[in-house]
């Protein structure tokens, strides 16, 4: 719903966290009147969204867009958290979104989009931080056939940190992505990738027409690069289906079973040799299940803690890598006689425009 002027001013007036926002705002926008939709009572108040507002700015420079600033993450109005030193949640949403045909009014899919991030973080209590990536189980706007179906966060480019009364405030920006690009932000590392995206898309504005980056040859060797000199900074990924057994066995080690979802099968051959080869360990995570991979000098399974240590020589995780399928069948490594594994299939689940898992 579109507030008038004098609602946001009344808001203004007694809403110190509002003001230290329309502040930073009012440097890059100096006269421009923003368009605001809000009802100025969010969830944590009793109304029917989480946000109690979300501004847009039109921007000509360096591409047409929508500049979109979220108010709600952080405390508004009187302090109640707990931290002295964050506001809230201690951060703000911002969003640019491409505007080719110069219309008068953003579109109201990407409100309900932001709302729809700001109810995550308020039902899971997980903030967002600059590096984390999500999946959004299907095209970011619904109802439509755009490529762009997943997104990261960076700071903002324009929009610095803010102290107000209540404590600190960063700016978030939310990025769209395509499924190949959030894949090679696990290939290498979130913020250096789409550092790497800045110099192809100004702002980091997200355009539902484009398709992927890596199709230019410059993009995916830079990438590539990347990669292989730094291996992944992705350290864990969750899968629905997970669980290990281990099987005591006359004369002979115990036998470790492990069984897998096909569907997560993929990143982990993709990821594993970006992580054990350069000393990282790597997590599978499951509704039951942990199953940690490490490096090491000899074969071994142990159960810590209620999770699974398996500890792969460098040959041993060579041959898992070469060996292993997304299909379902049973799958022996070499080098590592005690070990088996299962993959099961996955069944595919509707898409429905929902957040699927955040990862830092």
């Amino acid at each position: 719903m579109r507030q008038s002027e004098t609602e946001h001013s009344t808001a203004e007036d007694r809403a110190p966290g509002w003001d230290a926002i329309n502040h930073a705002l009012n440097r890059i926008y100096p006269r421009q009147e923003p368009k605001h939709y809000g009802t100025l009572i969010g969830l944590a108040l009793g109304g029917a969204d989480p946000l109690p507002g979300i501004s847009a700015y039109k921007r000509i420079t360096p591409v047409p867009h929508w500049h979109f600033v979220t108010y709600g993450f952080s405390e508004l109005y009187e302090k109640q958290s707990d931290d002295p030193q964050l506001s809230g949640y201690g951060f703000e949403l911002t969003l640019r979104l491409s505007d080719p045909d110069d219309s008068e009014e953003p579109p109201a899919w990407a409100l309900n989009f932001l709302q729809n991030l700001a109810r995550y973080v308020f039902d899971s209590g997980h903030p967002f931080h600059a590096g984390h990536y999500l999946n959004t189980n299907g095209p970011i706007a619904a109802d439509s056939d755009t490529a762009i179906r997943s997104v990261a966060f960076a700071h903002d480019p324009e929009l610095s940190a803010i102290d107000s009364e209540n404590g600190r405030v960063e700016f978030l920006q939310v990025i769209g992505l395509t499924n190949e690009e959030e894949f090679a932000l696990k290939r290498w590392s979130t913020l250096k990738v789409l550092d790497v995206f800045k110099d192809y898309l100004p702002l980091w504005v997200t355009d539902l027409e484009r398709g992927s980056l890596l199709a230019d040859s410059d993009v995916a060797a830079r990438l590539a690069e990347g990669s292989a000199r730094e291996g992944s900074s992705v350290g864990m990924i969750y899968t629905d289906q997970l669980s290990w057994e281990q099987r005591k066995r006359l004369l002979r080690r115990p036998l470790t079973q492990i069984s897998i979802g096909a569907r997560q099968v993929g990143e982990l051959l993709a990821l594993l040799p970006l992580r054990l080869p350069f000393g990282h360990a790597f997590t599978v995570v499951g509704p039951d299940a942990r199953i940690v991979f490490e490096p090491a000098a000899r074969n071994s399974a142990e159960a810590i803690d209620g999770a699974l240590h398996l500890r792969l020589d460098d040959r041993a995780m060579r041959s898992l890598v070469a060996r292993l399928r997304a299909q379902a069948g049973e799958y022996e490594v070499e080098g590592f006689p005690s070990l088996l594994l299962q993959v099961q299939k996955t069944e595919i689940r509707a898409q429905d425009g929902s957040v699927e898992q955040v990862i830092g």
